[in-house]
């Protein structure tokens, strides 16, 4: 886990104060220099003393405002590489989390006392730190003094995540699509030995100060971390592959048969081949270097071995009798407890890295999430944020606005808060008598919307304000495109905003002056586009036909309303989420059909850019098939769909590139090309092509597996090619289907890629959500061609003399002749 810095930075503490108001009583370790009113405001919301208890979060470094400048230069602001020079240096955006707390005391004057303490920072995954903030809170009530911001620092920096895999992009895509709790637990290192003597933790733990979180230093941790990783992947570039390079030779067929990854004869066997079986103990075998059940080589050592393993049905429902159960309800192994090398995260969830701090005595569990993204803050819900905003109730008045209302009045509420974020417009969450932490879920959860759980693209956190209250709200008021949450209803009419969500009321209202603001003309590609679909549709239509149907549509259009279409699109798209939502899925479904979604989105935008100006720097440029080249760009059903969709989207994406998140995604598309491991083609059109193409020629497909074939040779390269074929979308099926291909040379560069996959544990995953047709086509073939080298070596090379034999080959021979 790259860190450029301690856990905490900092810790503060506000108090309430009948006379003087809200006051900031301590900043430990050394004041922050910023302005210490507009950080108690932040620390001490409007109407906190109505709630019991709440949580904000707000963040520092946004803005010249907020801007810290710490007086030491222990915590001197770093700048930040999250924009890859696009806007040169600026300071790492730091996360505060803060908690609030009321306790009603008829002895003081107010008959209340309010307290508040907050933790800043630079991970943004802060849910994390909330069971240590609730004891420090309480400990402070108990006994108020810096030493329990002391305390709270030193442990917080005291957690150990030295050890915790540091995950690629596309390593997180796959995780995130992935329900499997053991996915990439090759990762993780054994556990370490605990000690024996411990020293315990006690009240006088506060003396115990700046030794301990110099301990996880960036320097340190970051050496670690690279050491652990380059352990993990030596064995994807080396021996795996080595192993299925060499197996033409006469020395290494008796080696590979001893080998559980390698794809020999015996492997592919009923009892023996993970694919087949669906199987994860030979996965465990590659990954520990032991058999389950036997000794070394007894899981590629022949049918003689089925009754010493006990093997599995071919369905995988039964359980193995040799030391590995199976959860039923995900068809994950757990291993037992002689599994002593398995790293407790296959027992668990390798999604998060498990950890823990020890406060007072009190040992508490931390689980870090290692798929997560910038853009991705907090515990926030997409599905609290869609059922808000869904409900018959909802009321939507303002305005109608290109921008905003891509589908006219029928656009659905939860689109035009997207097409507000992605657009640049300001956006204010108010929600009168409600507690500011479920306000700034709402500003999180619309962060991670716009940005599809930062995926498809960033830029919206570093103009969110979770909180937002009047104290300082000329300055976050001034913020271009601010996303802001605030629980006062004064500010519905004394700050400008261009689109009000009111929580508690579910109104959506855009502002009477958004056109005055954001003045627009009709896009002017939108009617050629109209017409060229219309062509599309009507192949044989003189030009005067099209002409009078593209009248007659803008007259009915201009009459009813502009764009409005009850079967567009995106209201179908949000059909589907509310009817998953309804049906009781979770939460990560819903945010990969978002991930989905604003990814086609900017895909569907480089395709704009190439129509209006003829050149794209988002994308891979739209291509056919050509002598020898392979096609490129976003994929659509037919020209006529193409055209629809760019058009019923020309508004939107006019004003999105007038914004900085078309800046970024082109800077980011930049680094995509110089970073990807498989390259020179486009990944996901061909795969796409695959899946949704129809009628695709044998050369293109020919020439879509052969090019896999070629680039597919490491582990990531594997890697990137699963994360463009997520499990949701179903996966290796759109190559599976090309082991029944006609031709030849098409079935064989599949299973060459199929080969590779299995020489990589989150590959044989993979394999094994095939259904058994699938795998047993798979199956069959590979062991078709492995016979096929042997009887080739065996011409080629004379028998060894009986003595010679290895028992092994011995064996072999004496079960060839039963």
């Amino acid at each position: 886990m790259v860190t450029k810095g301690p856990h905490c930075s900092f810790v503060l503490l506000a108090e309430f104060d009948i006379d003087s108001g809200a006051q900031l009583t301590y900043q430990f370790p050394q004041p922050l220099g910023a302005d210490e009113g507009l950080l108690a405001h932040l620390m001490l919301p409007d109407g906190a003393e109505r709630h019991l208890e709440d949580w904000t979060i707000f963040f520092l470094n946004q803005t010249p405002f907020n801007t810290i400048a710490p007086v030491l230069a222990l915590e001197t602001p770093e700048p930040s590489d999250d924009h890859s020079g696009t806007e040169g240096s600026r300071p790492e955006l730091i996360y505060v989390l803060n908690l609030v707390r009321t306790k009603h005391d008829k002895s003081v004057r107010r008959g209340a006392v309010v307290k508040a303490m907050a933790v800043c920072t630079r991970h943004p995954f802060i849910q994390i730190f909330k069971p240590v903030l609730l004891l420090a809170l309480d400990d402070y009530f108990a006994n108020p003094s810096q030493d329990c911001l002391a305390r709270l620092f030193d442990t917080i920096n005291s957690m150990d995540i030295s050890t915790a895999p540091v995950m690629t992009r596309f390593e997180k895509l796959i995780m995130r699509a992935s329900e499997r709790k053991d996915i990439f637990s090759e990762k993780f290192a054994p556990p370490k030995v605990p000690h024996t003597a411990a020293t315990p933790l006690n009240g006088s733990q506060g003396s115990q100060t700046n030794n301990q979180h110099k301990t996880t230093s960036s320097s340190s941790s970051h050496s670690s971390e690279e050491s652990i990783v380059a352990k993990n992947r030596n064995p994807y570039n080396g021996s795996a592959r080595e192993q299925l390079a060499a197996k033409s030779s006469t020395t290494s067929l008796h080696q590979q048969q001893h080998h559980p990854s390698s794809p020999s004869d015996s492997s592919f066997s009923l009892g023996g081949s993970a694919v087949w079986v669906n199987d994860d103990s030979v996965i465990l075998d590659s990954q520990v270097g032991l058999a389950i059940g036997g000794g070394p080589g007894s899981v590629a050592s022949g049918s003689g071995t089925l009754a010493s393993r006990g093997r599995r049905s071919t369905d995988a429902s039964s359980s193995s009798s040799s030391g590995i159960g199976t959860d039923h309800t995900h068809g994950v192994p757990i291993p037992t407890a002689s599994d002593s090398q398995l790293r407790s995260g296959i027992s668990k969830d390798t999604h998060f890295f498990q950890t823990s701090i020890i406060y007072k005595e009190h040992h508490l569990p931390i689980k870090l999430p290692l798929a997560t993204f910038p853009e991705e803050v907090g515990d926030y819900s997409l599905i609290q944020l869609i059922q808000t905003f869904s409900t018959p109730l909802v009321t939507v008045t303002g305005p109608l606005h290109p921008h905003l209302h891509s589908n006219g009045s029928l656009t659905h509420p939860i689109i035009i808060l997207f097409n507000a974020l992605i657009t640049g417009k300001r956006v204010l969450f108010l929600g009168h008598n409600i507690p500011a932490g479920q306000v700034a879920n709402y500003v999180l959860s619309a962060c991670a919307l716009g940005s599809g759980c930062g995926v498809g693209m960033r830029g919206f956190i570093e103009r969110a304000f979770p909180y937002a209250g009047l104290a300082g709200g000329e300055d976050w008021a001034s913020t271009p495109a601010y996303i802001a949450g605030a629980t006062n209803p004064i500010l519905e009419t004394s700050i400008a905003w261009d689109l009000l969500m009111d929580i508690g009321t579910a109104r959506v209202v855009a502002h009477r002056d958004i056109h005055i603001n954001f003045p627009t003309t009709p896009p002017a590609i939108g009617p050629l586009l109209t017409r060229q679909a219309i062509r599309a549709e009507n192949s044989g239509a003189s030009e005067e036909e099209i002409a009078r149907i593209a009248t007659r549509d803008k007259e009915t259009s201009q009459k009813t309303d502009f764009t409005a279409k009850a079967d567009s699109f995106d209201n179908i798209f949000m059909e589907d989420i509310i009817s998953a939502i309804t049906s009781r899925f979770g939460e990560n479904v819903v945010r990969l059909r978002f991930v989905e979604y604003v990814v086609r989105f900017v895909r569907l935008a480089s395709r704009y850019e190439e129509v209006t100006s003829g050149t794209t720097k988002l994308y891979y440029p739209s291509a056919a098939l050509a002598e020898g080249s392979l096609g490129s760009g976003v994929v659509f059903p037919d020209e006529a769909a193409a055209l629809k969709e760019l058009a019923a989207n020309a508004s939107r994406i006019e004003g999105w590139r007038r914004t900085k998140l078309h800046q970024y995604c082109v800077s980011d598309f930049q680094v995509f090309l110089a970073t990807s491991s498989i390259k020179g083609f486009d990944l996901a059109h061909q795969l796409c092509r695959l899946r949704f193409g129809k009628n695709v020629p044998d050369v293109e497909v020919e020439l879509i597996t052969r090019k896999i074939a070629e680039n597919v040779r490491s582990h990531e390269q594997v890697v990137e090619l699963l994360a463009h074929t997520p499990l949701y979308l179903g996966g290796l099926q759109p190559l599976s289907f090309c082991l029944f291909h006609q031709q030849e040379v098409v079935r064989e560069a599949t299973l060459d890629i199929f080969n590779e996959l299995r020489a990589h544990p989150v590959g044989v995953m993979f394999l094994q959500t095939l259904n058994h047709f699938q795998r047993y086509a798979y199956v069959r073939q590979a062991h078709a061609r492995e016979m096929r080298s042997r009887d080739q070596t065996q011409q080629l090379i004379p028998p060894l003399p009986y003595a010679a034999r290895t028992p092994s080959s011995r064996s072999e021979v004496s079960l060839g002749g039963i």
